[in-house]
């Protein structure tokens, strides 16, 4: 079949569409290269991704085909001529500006990327009657639940940034869409990812890179934080089973009596995580016996925007897929921080 997989630079981008030519699919892969982390990750996760526009590489190990379009998700008429010109038998839409923190200081970015953007991806499924489209939604959107683990039937009413208000509205602009012109939507809530080629903003690329140059580490919340860090290859195995997943109507479903994770339009939300939170500083001593050395920590209180715990349910994934995460925290720490040496010659 042949894809769109957006944010194909990103981090989970770059993952998926090796995956799905690895399967024998053809990705058009699309991301803006924007500078809100460096570009040279990007761009070397997409010398990665080169090997799939190679022909004789095709030919020696046949594999699906992978081209690279480098369009921002708010050029309206750029990605409506995209969808009419390529005629996407599936889309997975990973690309946003990313970022809880980054949010607080520029909320602006997040309402071109994530919602503009959001709907440009929403009208070419709509036209050109694309069989389904996942998209990245997030476990942010749980903002001030405190029950745990979270469950897709759970409230998500109260996010504490704008980047998880806009991943809800995500999910609400789906669901119109799957209600009024039968679009199949599934939103994926995705927890802490990390692994190998990860984002720099996050935890475990900020603790490496300080803990090497032998820099404090800033522990928020004094370090009393729990998270349901999932390896990158539990999440993409989780998003390929999914988008064979499609949703139906169901006339049977009633809003007052139903879960909000399903619909009478074709419509899905699933949590995607590790389901077993992991407390952070078992997190980062894992990260110290990975690297060989010993974090000097500064403890600092909790951050605007920030929950202290994360914990995904993740039995509804599992019943229509058949699929649990299988990577425990030590060997995917070992993995990224093997990975990390290597490409950061540290």
């Amino acid at each position: 079949m042949k894809y769109l997989v957006t944010g194909a630079a990103g981090f989970i981008g770059f993952y998926v569409a090796q995956k799905l030519c690895d399967m024998g699919h053809d990705v058009i892969g699309l991301d803006n290269l924007n500078d809100y982390y460096d570009v040279n990750l990007k761009l070397a996760r997409l010398e990665v991704l080169k090997k799939y526009s190679n022909e004789q590489a095709a030919k020696d190990a046949p594999t699906g085909s992978f081209e690279f379009v480098k369009m921002d998700l708010a050029d309206r008429e750029g990605i409506a001529q995209l969808f009419a010109n390529q005629q996407f038998d599936r889309v997975i839409h990973l690309a946003a500006q990313a970022g809880v923190r980054y949010s607080i200081e520029n909320p602006l970015a997040y309402a071109d990327a994530n919602l503009i953007g959001h709907l440009t991806i929403l009208e070419g499924c709509r036209h050109n009657n694309v069989q389904h489209l996942v998209y990245a939604s997030s476990s942010s959107v749980y903002g001030l639940n405190s029950k745990v683990p979270f469950s897709t039937s759970d409230s998500v009413d109260h996010p504490v940034s704008l980047y998880a208000a806009t991943k809800k509205s995500n999910e609400l602009m789906a669901h119109t869409y799957s209600h009024l012109y039968d679009v199949p939507t599934t939103g994926l809530r995705f927890f802490t990812v990390y692994g190998p080629w990860g984002r720099p903003d996050m935890a475990p690329m900020l603790f490496a890179d300080a803990i090497t140059a032998g820099r404090a580490i800033n522990v928020f919340n004094h370090g009393d934080m729990r998270r349901d860090f999932t390896y990158i290859d539990d999440i993409v195995e989780g998003i390929v089973r999914i988008q064979d997943v499609i949703p139906k109507r169901d006339a049977n479903w009633q809003v007052e009596t139903a879960s909000a994770a399903n619909s009478s339009a074709p419509y899905s939300i699933y949590n995607i995580g590790n389901g077993h939170p992991v407390k952070l500083l078992d997190f980062i001593e894992q990260m110290e016996i990975s690297l060989g050395l010993k974090a000097e920590k500064t403890l600092m209180p909790m951050q605007p925007g920030d929950v202290y715990q994360t914990y995904a349910e993740v039995e509804d994934l599992f019943k229509v897929t058949g699929y649990k995460a299988q990577v425990a925290i030590d060997e995917g720490v070992n993995n990224f921080v093997n990975w990390y040496k290597e490409f950061y010659q540290k």
